[in-house]
């Protein structure tokens, strides 16, 4: 099993930490005892990706479904070794616990793990964290009539996932990590107020630039610069304030 403790957010004098969570399972309905075989999660604090996550198979006594096998790849003979729920249940809740779970199409994940946590006398999932965010329900309101898919949301926001030949847990919930981050990076304003000159120098005196250096940045970085400012124009709706009049090339150009 990987797995790294999750200490309260407190640790990182952060209040917002989020878990990012993906399983697979056996087949598509719990109603016909399918079980997880894999949970997968990855810890932001911050808007930031820590380096604690939690990763573990899982043994559902029973055989896979043929259609869930095509997706992930997992047989009945890898899983027989490996602990059932009942065993890494503490370490799931203990990773989870006081955070914000995103799962992409959550009422699927959600009903899984509530089966088998009701069925070793746990409580639902709900109840061990502050609240669960389906990404998946995040996209189709920022992004009505289009495909979102985690695949699509990959392609949408330049995450690579080209090693993701078969569906993964732990696989899955770092694509959504970097893909949440990506849908999520709009801010409520982007409009920074900038003092005028008499106030900078009343303050801070005059400015000496000749011991700044210059910084020659190539064309694939200066793309890749206006790729992600027009992400930020685009989920914001406003004008990032680096394209506005006073942050252009030659205004900046006559303050040096």
């Amino acid at each position: 099993m990987r797995r790294q403790r999750a200490g309260p957010s407190e640790r990182h004098g952060v209040t917002e930490r989020w878990v990012v969570l993906d399983t697979e399972t056996t087949g598509l309905e719990v109603r016909d005892g399918h079980r997880i075989i894999e949970i997968g999660a990855i810890e932001i604090v911050g808007r930031r990706r820590t380096d604690r996550l939690f990763h573990q198979y899982v043994n559902p006594e029973r055989e896979c479904d043929e259609g869930a096998l095509s997706v992930h790849g997992i047989n009945r003979e890898f899983l027989d070794g490996k602990p059932k729920f009942c065993e890494i249940a503490d370490d799931l809740i203990e990773f989870v616990s006081g955070a914000e779970i995103i799962i992409h199409n959550a009422p699927f994940d959600v009903e899984f793990l509530d089966a088998e946590l009701t069925r070793i006398g746990r409580n639902r999932l709900t109840d061990y964290c502050v609240k669960v965010t389906c990404s998946l329900q995040h996209a189709r309101e920022q992004h009505p009539g289009k495909r979102n898919s985690l695949d699509a949301l990959c392609e949408r926001y330049a995450v690579s996932n080209a090693h993701r030949t078969l569906h993964g847990a732990l696989l899955d919930a770092g694509l959504l990590a970097e893909v949440f981050l990506s849908m999520t990076r709009g801010q409520d304003s982007l409009v920074i107020d900038v003092l005028d000159d008499d106030t900078l120098l009343g303050n801070f005196g005059a400015i000496d630039v000749s011991s700044l250096l210059a910084v020659v940045v190539s064309n694939d970085e200066t793309a890749a610069h206006e790729a992600l400012l027009d992400t930020i124009a685009r989920e914001a709706k406003l004008t990032p304030v680096w394209r506005l009049e006073l942050y252009s090339p030659t205004v900046l150009g006559e303050v040096q």
